[in-house]
């Protein structure tokens, strides 16, 4: 992995804790997936007609992304109705590093080094640690959730990476997704929507917060794609996941959540295995 590859998906993990934090603040779980998918519409669209189609090879991988994709943005805005950010987030992610790591070393033939796999397992027990703390207002519900949400973000990483690599164009491949996902996502919450007359004031009333995070989700994401395309699924997914040592402070500066010795330790623990990933794959 160059550095070059590395800081991009360092700063993706910072926009995707952010926008995380952007879909908890807005109330309404079902209008905040809505606005994000809304983004990705526009953005999704423009991009589509700058960039090249992805070859037809990856359009199964890429509609199968599409179906997870908007499974897993709804779930995510219910689970984080239910959890504390600072617990939620980070027990998604390491969920998704433990299922992209298997997935990639059992179905996909990657191959990591004695080292890199000793990073991987750094990385997420400072996740465990950090999800798996005592929290008052966690819930039962918010727990499952959670765990549902990692295990399709497990899923669609490694549809993407099989997706992306018989594409021919990256962003052409992360362009069609977004585009697909901004018409499936807007239209299944207003499906689920129980009350639909307030479900679009409330579109309206936080538009402004709910394009930032699309934004930020697109930019995430599409960054994403594109370092899978040239370095080990694992290897992304796990430095990707770095996001939750900004979560658990966002946690507290945003949601009031508490911020303790064991989170704050887990935190350089997670920073740890960040530098030796860098060093095992140098």
């Amino acid at each position: 992995m160059s550095g070059g590859v590395l800081l991009a998906v360092l700063g993706s993990a910072v926009m995707h804790g952010t926008w995380n934090a952007i879909a908890k603040l807005i109330p309404h779980r079902l209008v905040s997936a809505a606005l994000i998918g809304l983004t990705y519409l526009v953005i999704g669209a423009v991009a589509c007609l700058l960039l090249p189609l992805p070859a037809a090879g990856s359009v199964p991988a890429l509609l199968v992304s599409v179906v997870l994709q908007t499974v897993y943005l709804i779930l995510l805005t219910a689970a984080y109705a239910a959890s504390d950010f600072g617990t939620a987030y980070p027990l998604m992610r390491g969920i998704a590093v433990l299922g992209v790591t298997g997935a990639s070393l059992l179905w996909l033939g990657e191959v990591l080094a004695p080292g890199q796999l000793l990073a991987v397992g750094v990385v997420v027990a400072a996740l465990a640690v950090l999800a798996l703390r005592r929290s008052q207002t966690q819930t039962r519900t918010g727990l499952l959730l959670a765990l549902g949400v990692g295990a399709i973000v497990a899923a669609y990483s490694v549809v993407d990476g099989v997706g992306v690599r018989g594409a021919g164009s990256a962003l052409g491949y992360a362009a069609w997704l977004f585009l697909l996902q901004g018409i499936t996502i807007p239209l299944t919450c207003l499906a689920l929507s129980r009350e639909r007359r307030v479900f679009l004031d409330q579109l309206r009333r936080y538009a402004r917060p709910g394009a930032v995070g699309g934004v930020l989700s697109l930019a995430a994401y599409g960054t994403v794609v594109w370092a899978q395309s040239l370095a080990p699924l694992a290897l992304v997914s796990a430095l990707r996941e770095t996001g939750v040592i900004a979560a658990v402070f966002a946690g507290r500066l945003l949601f009031g959540e508490r911020l303790t010795a064991t989170g704050i330790g887990a935190s350089i623990l997670a920073a740890a295995g960040i530098v030796m990933l860098r060093w095992s794959s140098a």
